[in-house]
Order: C-alpha cells, then structure tokens, then sequence
C-alpha cells in the first residue's frame, strides 16, 4: 500500500488521502448499509479512524514528528520520514529498513485485513438472502451473532498492525466501543421481534468471537443473527 520508496520523504500525497479514505468508505457504507441515526453515528467514527490512519500514511506523519521531536537522535531510525520508518513496529524492533520484515509485516497486516473484509463480505451475503423474513441460523451467524462487526475489527486491527500512529490508536478503541454499543442496541431490538427465541441465542452464540467449544441449542429452537436487509 505505501510503494518501494524506503529512503524518501514519501508524505504529503493528498489526493492518495483521500482515494484510500473513500474506497474503504464506499466499502463499509455498501455491505453494511447504515441506516438509523445510530448506525451512522457508528459510520462516522470509522470514517474517522480512516481519515486518521491514511493522513498519517500518506498525508502528515505527525506520530513521526511528535516522537523525533522527544528522542532526537535517539529515534531508532535512520531516515524517519521514509515510508518504511512509518511502521512504528519495525522501528521499535530496530527492523524499519529490513526488507524481509516489512515483507513480513505486510504479510500479516494484509493478510488481516483480507480476512476481515470476506467476513464482512459473506455476512452481507447472508443478510440478503435471508429477505428479512426469518432469522439467520446458518453460516456466520451461527458462530457469532455480529459477524460484519467481527470481521470490520479484523480490518482495522490490520491497519493498526500496520501503520499505529498515535491518532489510529486513539481513533481505534472509540470505534470499537461504538460498534459494541450499537451490537447491543440491535440485540435489544432482536429480543423485542423474537421474546421467545432470542434470548437463547444470545445465551449460546457470542457477539463477536467464536467460542472454542460451541454450545449447544436446545432441539427445536431457531437460532437467528437476524439483520433488516439494507
């Protein structure tokens, strides 16, 4: 995401700013269709972590400035605004300008990434098909009730493996307990459509992440991640 410049000051890229805010806007809004007021006020502080993110990547390296400005010369890298010394985990390790762990780093950050959006991807999928009628006990919603929430924090722990900045990681924990607080704001209005049989899929399936050991339902009971379609 960042090209092959490792020894160039390689910020002040605008337009890429915000080519990469609006792609990954366009993405979220399209497979997770806000709606209420609340889902938008959840909408926006994603957008917030993106803006935060991409300005620091591309834009202005203020986390950069801030910490040369506290360590001079004792800041572990030895061209701090190239793009490699952006990735505040190799320059802690002392690894900014290996090419083997930046290849690695995007590996896993990617890698991340490419999980959490299919994820994401795959519960709209089941949303759709669903028309809205019945409650969904299959696939994703099977495991966790909130799987497009799952998977959008498996994307955004990607960006944050890959470029921690000090805005991202103060963007990051705001987004998250949003979409928590809206999780538990649309299983409110799940027990109040289905009284009889949510409660027990709220008891047996998790929010988030998938138990190691799966519970049982009781036969006959419909479990159900149920989703308005969008």
């Amino acid at each position: 995401m960042h090209g092959d410049t490792l020894g160039t000051y390689a910020y002040g890229l605008w337009s890429i700013v915000i080519y990469y805010v609006l792609f990954f806007l366009l993405f979220a809004v399209s497979f997770l269709r806000p709606k209420k007021r609340y889902e938008w006020r959840s909408m926006g502080t994603l957008t917030g972590f993106l803006v935060a993110l991409f300005t620091e990547m591309f834009g202005f390296p203020l986390t950069i400035f801030v910490m040369t400005a506290l360590f001079g010369e004792a800041y572990p890298a030895l061209n701090p605004f190239s793009h490699s010394s952006g990735h505040l985990l190799l320059v802690l390790l002392g690894k900014s300008e290996s090419h083997a762990a930046l290849m690695n780093l995007h590996l896993l950050s990617n890698t991340t990434i490419l999980i959490g959006s299919l994820i994401v991807f795959i519960g709209w999928i089941q949303i759709h098909r669903s028309k809205g009628d019945s409650l969904i006990n299959r696939g994703l919603y099977g495991i966790v009730r909130h799987p497009q929430y799952s998977g959008l924090f498996l994307v955004t722990t990607g960006f944050m493996i890959q470029w921690p900045s000090l805005l991202v990681l103060l963007m990051w924990p705001i987004m998250i307990i949003t979409y928590v607080r809206l999780a538990g704001m649309e299983d409110k209005e799940l027990a109040k459509i289905f009284p009889t049989r949510f409660p027990e899929y709220r008891n047996t399936v998790p929010a988030f992440f998938p138990r190691i050991i799966p519970a049982r339902l009781s036969s006959g009971s419909l479990p159900g991640g149920f989703k308005q379609p969008r």
